[in-house]
């Protein structure tokens, strides 16, 4: 019987050696959840962001309770990383009841940073005497250097640039000001000015500047001529319709020699309600890529298993938004609104356990699996079976292959398949493994 209460904790395995060092920049991954947080601090990241259950704008997020965000911010210092909390939304009067309280209890808990957008906000925070440093979100809409002295000269101490900026107004804005900068460098973009849209307000009723977006800009459109009612005209089209406001994601990892010289401080990636797969991939990607770059700026040259890696996650196809320049319609996908991806995520690592003497636990090695050395203890998310070949990856080490001779439920019984979410599965494994690898499977 496998025994369930498995330790959530790091264990043997080690954060990468990275953190701040000198003139590096920050890496900033998203943390949708306390498991997603340990996973991206793991990985890699200097500093995540995350929202409690009020007053940010990811509703759609798990997001975290006070009990969690303490957890969560324990786990990042014990691991000399840092906790930005969303406090980004837009509000409406009702919104700003219970926010004082809410600031006060932040602030004891010892985040490094609340990430804001509204004046009104910026002000209570001033009136409540909070020491938090503050971070000015990109709903806030800043592309050019005048807006960042006037954001600097209310309290401000770093800026959340706009997408839509290029790399050389990022520089001209580094030259005329002092402040931290920070920037995207991957994930989902938006057809509106960084996030803020009236298409879900209108459309569904969901205030997407309140944490409650739908999505609209990714639903299929056609035209409608006003004397032709019932008539749909399409714009552009397949046979699944046309989505003529749905934008490829950002990828900025063949360009960081670039990204780095603009002078920011900090590159952050989108994606607070995206996967575990997802933070651990690119967080482990980028991470990789900044080490690289450091280590001699010089020789840095880019790798293609990087840009390999990030297929392998969900993803709009790929482009460098506004970097360069002005985006045309090669930045959209006219063809369908759904994510792509090359690889499944199909679960955690809880624990390894080494074969004993030529055994496995216990019984007789199953035909085929010689090469194995032990068993990784598995929490299955998404059903595979015996027979597949899946890939484990985690932060210390390189993606390698296994081939599932056998599969092992909780009651010690060989099974064909692991189908239930969350059950505890014990599979051959050819390398020692360690908590919080990750395990997927290519598509067929």
């Amino acid at each position: 019987m496998v025994e369930r209460n498995i330790d959530m904790e790091e264990k043997n395995i080690k954060r990468q050696n990275t953190g701040p060092a000198g003139n590096r920049v920050e890496l900033l991954a998203p943390a949708g959840n306390l498991e997603k947080l340990k996973i991206a601090i793991l990985f890699g990241a200097d500093a995540v962001y995350c929202g409690g259950y009020n007053y940010g704008l990811r509703e759609g997020a798990d997001n975290f309770t006070m009990e969690e965000l303490k957890e969560a911010v324990e786990f990042a210092h014990r691991h000399q990383a840092r906790v930005y909390v969303t406090v980004n939304m837009i509000p409406h009067n009702e919104d700003l009841v219970g926010l004082p309280e809410y600031l006060h209890q932040l602030e004891e808990l010892g985040v490094d940073a609340l990430i804001v957008s509204d004046p009104g906000v910026i002000s209570i925070v001033k009136e409540e005497g909070i020491k938090v440093p503050l971070h000015l979100s990109t709903q806030a809409n800043t592309v050019n250097w005048a807006s960042v002295r006037f954001w600097q000269e209310q309290g401000i101490e770093r800026i959340i640039l706009a997408r839509e900026l290029s790399r050389e107004e990022i520089k001209e804005i580094r030259e005329k000001t002092e402040i931290e900068l920070e920037m995207f460098v991957h994930g989902a973009m938006c057809i509106s000015y960084s996030g803020r849209c009236l298409l879900s307000n209108y459309m569904a009723a969901r205030d997407a500047n309140r944490g409650m977006c739908a999505h609209s800009c990714r639903w299929k459109y056609y035209l409608v001529e006003e004397r032709r009612p019932g008539q749909y005209f399409p714009i552009f089209e397949d046979e699944h319709g046309t989505y003529i406001m749905n934008s490829r994601d950002l990828c900025l990892i063949e360009h960081i020699p670039e990204v780095i010289g603009t002078g920011v401080n900090s590159l952050k990636i989108e994606g607070r309600m995206k996967s575990l797969h997802y933070v651990a991939t690119v967080t482990s990607v980028y991470r990789k890529a900044l080490d690289s770059y450091y280590q001699d700026p010089e020789n840095y040259r880019f790798r293609e298993e990087w840009l390999k890696e990030l297929h392998k996650i969900s993803n709009r196809d790929y482009t460098t938004g506004f970097f360069f320049n002005r985006p045309g319609p090669e930045a959209h996908n006219y063809g369908t609104s759904s994510y792509q991806r090359d690889y499944d995520f199909m679960g955690v690592v809880r624990d390894f356990v080494p074969y004993k003497g030529e055994s496995r636990s216990g019984d007789s090695p199953a035909e085929g699996d010689s090469s194995a050395i032990g068993e990784a203890l598995v929490e299955v998310r998404h059903k595979f079976f015996r027979g597949d070949r899946l890939e484990i990856f985690g932060p210390d080490c390189d993606p390698f292959e296994v081939d599932l001779n056998y599969i092992i439920n909780e009651e010690g019984e060989e099974v064909e398949e692991a189908g239930r979410a969350r059950e505890l599965i014990r599979i051959p494994v050819t390398r020692e493994v360690k908590p919080f690898y990750l395990v997927r499977r290519e598509k067929n």
